[in-house]
């Protein structure tokens, strides 16, 4: 037994433990932050080689653990951007440089720039759906971007589909073939009379006159008419440039609808051609026409808020309660997950050990989904990390008097001379 290998199995044991102690400062400094991940220290015995005849103390090997598969505690928050995953996966998110990585660290906010970043400065990734559902590459993270709403800051949207619904008077009077709405002239007449608001392309109001008018009996028929309202003369006939749709409608003897197909185009003057639907209108003796009209499309309007749904679609809300999707958060893993290697910030890098990153959208395959309005606490627990600090510091004093009790041996030697 060597003298100086007591001495040198006690360093071993008291840097063993000051590694356990710096992987429990760790733990307790990061017990409140998001997202974090416990560390431990694992030891295993080292052994040394040399002559069977007597003992040769050895040391003890060290080696770092994370428990990142270990999933924290989902608690709500009142923010829709703080952002929890239930189950597998990581978001995935880039430094300013562009360099990926992979985190459980949910607390985003937008910046200046509209983009979402966490705490940390990482920027939340994802795929724009404005063209479409995304196709996504399950072994790389090429095709994602930064989640941006600046893009979308104001929304116009023309006026494309309606529907008209409701009920005919079958006890409307005739109106007489060349002073229908269809005619145009000043001496035209009608049943009933709506005006509707429509959109352009650009998002100005477009107003329109729809007016309806019996045209004969046995079988019933009416015609519907739109009209610009900015071609009226005096508020009313005859409108310039004409009509701009010109429908007949049939009724069959039970008040049923018996034209097909049901519905009509208008071309919005400056916007699109619009589809209106007027398969819900009917016919009975009701004494006075009801009819509603409805078209969508809206003026321009700016996002006020941000809903993010369980399966990653990223919805901007504008101020006119209007919603659209923009983009969709992929979320990332590996083959190994507690082999991935920590970085600064509480974001994971891939590595040789870990196995290649696989990527997927939420509520799809292993990967779990994504809670907005939450996040997932440190899977630290205090209780244990001071039990441990304790064990270790007693193991350290330990460690330390059999250091001294080597150098008092060493001490005695030395002294023999005298």
């Amino acid at each position: 037994m060597s003298i100086f290998g007591i001495m040198r199995t006690g360093v071993s044991g008291m840097a063993a433990q000051g590694s356990k102690l710096g992987a429990v400062s760790d733990n307790i400094a990061n017990v409140n932050t998001v997202g974090y991940k416990r560390a431990s220290t694992e030891f295993s015995s080292l052994i040394s080689e040399g002559n069977h005849s007597e003992y040769n103390s050895g040391g003890v090997e060290t080696t770092t653990r994370y428990a990142i598969s270990d999933e924290g505690l989902i608690m709500g928050s009142t923010s829709k951007t703080d952002l929890a995953i239930r189950g597998n996966g990581f978001f995935v998110v880039t430094d300013a440089g562009g360099t990926p990585y992979m985190t459980r660290a949910g607390a985003f906010v937008k910046n200046g720039s509209q983009e979402l970043v966490n705490s940390a400065g990482f920027y939340l990734m994802g795929y724009p759906i404005q063209n479409g559902d995304p196709t996504v590459v399950a072994n790389s993270l090429d095709g994602l971007e930064r989640i941006n709403l600046a893009n979308v800051a104001y929304e116009a949207n023309p006026t494309e589909s309606g529907t008209l619904k409701g009920v005919l008077d079958s006890n409307a009077t005739v109106i007489a073939a060349g002073t229908l709405p269809s005619d145009n002239v000043a001496g035209s007449t009608y049943s009933s009379k709506a005006s509707i608001v429509s959109y352009d392309n650009l998002g100005n109001k477009k107003f329109l006159d729809v007016y309806m008018a019996k045209t004969g009996t046995a079988p019933d028929t009416w015609q519907a008419v739109v009209f610009d309202q900015a071609g009226a003369t005096a508020g009313g006939f005859p409108y310039a440039g004409g009509p701009l749709a010109n429908v007949a409608l049939a009724f069959g003897p039970t008040g049923q609808l018996t034209t097909a197909p049901a519905n009509f185009t208008v071309a919005i003057p400056g916007g699109a051609t619009a589809t209106i639907d007027f398969s819900q209108v009917s016919q009975v003796a009701t004494g006075e026409t009801a009819l509603e009209l409805a078209v969508d499309g809206n003026a321009p309007s700016a996002v006020e808020s941000v809903d993010i749904a369980e399966d990653g679609t990223v919805y901007a809300v504008f101020e006119n309660g209007a919603r659209r999707a923009t983009y969709r958060i992929p979320l990332a893993t590996v083959p190994s997950v507690d082999q991935l290697t920590p970085q600064s910030g509480n974001v994971y890098s891939v590595n040789n050990m870990s196995g290649d990153v696989i990527v997927g959208f939420p509520e799809s395959g292993s990967f779990g989904s994504i809670r907005s309005g939450a996040l997932e606490q440190s899977n630290v627990d205090l209780a244990t990390e001071l039990t441990a600090m304790i064990e270790s510091q007693r193991s350290y004093t330990a460690n330390s008097k059999v250091f001294q009790t080597g150098s008092e041996i060493l001490d005695v030697l030395v002294n023999l001379k005298r």
